[in-house]
């Protein structure tokens, strides 16, 4: 199952839809990698290029975060070693199953295609929400 950047995923900040939608895009990659039977090498590459591209995703929310003082600051944090540390699961998984498998296949789309549409439309929403109401005091 492909993963796809809809109406109900757009946070109103456009550094970070775009962000997400890039994710998306390396979720996307990955999977057909796993659809193909690519060699453990290639799904190695693609993952690792996810798991680097989030390390910088990440990164730039909690920038973010920090700039408008986020109250909920640390455990978007913790969210984001839970989506990190499944990432490492998933390497482990290539590793020990000397490529992608279905199994592998359906991992990728609950930890990280179902972890990130959850994120996006609790945790993102609620900082891009808090973010417009900081820039926007006569609205508090």
């Amino acid at each position: 199952m492909y993963a796809e950047f809809s109406d109900n995923l757009v946070t109103g900040n456009e550094m970070i839809d775009s962000q997400h939608k890039e994710l998306i895009e390396k979720i996307n990659g990955l999977e057909r990698s796993c659809e193909t039977n690519a060699e453990l090498s290639v799904a190695v590459k693609m993952l690792n290029y996810l798991a680097d591209y989030t390390d910088f995703h990440f990164s730039e929310e909690e920038k973010l975060q920090e700039e408008i003082e986020y109250p909920g600051m640390e455990e978007h944090k913790k969210q984001h070693q839970e989506f990190k540390q499944a990432i490492e699961e998933l390497h482990e998984m290539l590793e020990e199953q000397e490529g992608p498998t279905k199994e592998f296949s359906e991992q990728l789309n609950k930890r990280v295609t179902e972890w990130l549409y959850r994120h996006i439309q609790g945790f993102d929403r609620s900082v891009a929400e808090y973010r417009n109401m900081r820039s926007n005091s006569e609205l508090i």
